[in-house]
């Protein structure tokens, strides 16, 4: 952030808010000339659908959007309109990855959901035949700083597990195993500014994958 001098964020705002009484008219103008460097990089600032934005200058001060920004930093971003409240990084209440999960071993059977005596309702359940690969995809669409993921091997040991930002083609975190005795194993991974993920392991012959969805979640 110390690279970015003088430019003061803004956050996008609904159409809504702007029947609010605090908002003032202001006459500002569009500084194509401003750049910006990250870490000493130069980088092209982009909106929320990739286009090129240019910065506003108004009384010598620049203005950027607050996505933009965090997006270059790779920091989550987000807005609550309710108390037009911006949030930057990891949340306070995490977002279960129940919400919107959608894979061929998601579950809802008590049979499937529950391990060590406790159900937790809605669960990725793997017991697929055969030594084999298992994975699945995550779409944190860029609004959160943290994925805290909890995962049990159950009768086999889950080896070689990655997480990858599939859009830059980047792995952002690697486990080499988890063993069957380690029980309910929590892998936590920085996702600030990350689209999609991919989460990927394998399994020996006989082994199932257990990961509660509503205990593992986004931050």
């Amino acid at each position: 952030m110390a690279t970015i001098l003088g430019v003061t964020i803004l956050a996008s705002m609904s159409t809504g808010a702007y029947a609010a009484t605090k908002l003032q008219e202001i006459k500002a103008y569009l500084n194509p000339g401003v750049k910006v460097k990250v870490n000493g990089t130069l980088v092209q600032l982009k909106d929320a659908k990739g286009s090129a934005i240019v910065p506003i200058e108004y009384k010598n001060s620049n203005y950027v959007p607050a996505r933009a920004i965090a997006d270059a930093l790779g920091v989550a971003v987000d807005y609550d309109p309710a108390t037009q409240t911006i949030i930057f990084g990891e949340k306070v209440e995490g977002t279960a990855l129940s919400v919107g999960f959608d894979d061929m071993y998601y579950t809802k059977d008590p049979a499937f959901t529950s391990y060590k005596g406790k159900d937790y309702k809605e669960a990725y359940f793997n017991n697929g035949t055969g030594d084999r690969s298992v994975n699945f995809m995550l779409h944190p669409n860029k609004q959160y700083q943290t994925l805290q993921l909890q995962i049990a091997a159950i009768g086999s040991d889950l080896k070689n597990i990655t997480v990858k930002d599939t859009k830059k083609d980047v792995i952002l975190k690697e486990v080499q195993l988890i063993k069957a005795e380690d029980g309910l194993t929590t892998i936590e991974v920085n996702i600030g500014g990350v689209e999609e993920l991919f989460v990927e392991g394998s399994i020996s012959s006989g082994g199932t994958v257990f990961i509660p969805l509503t205990t593992s979640q986004y931050k």
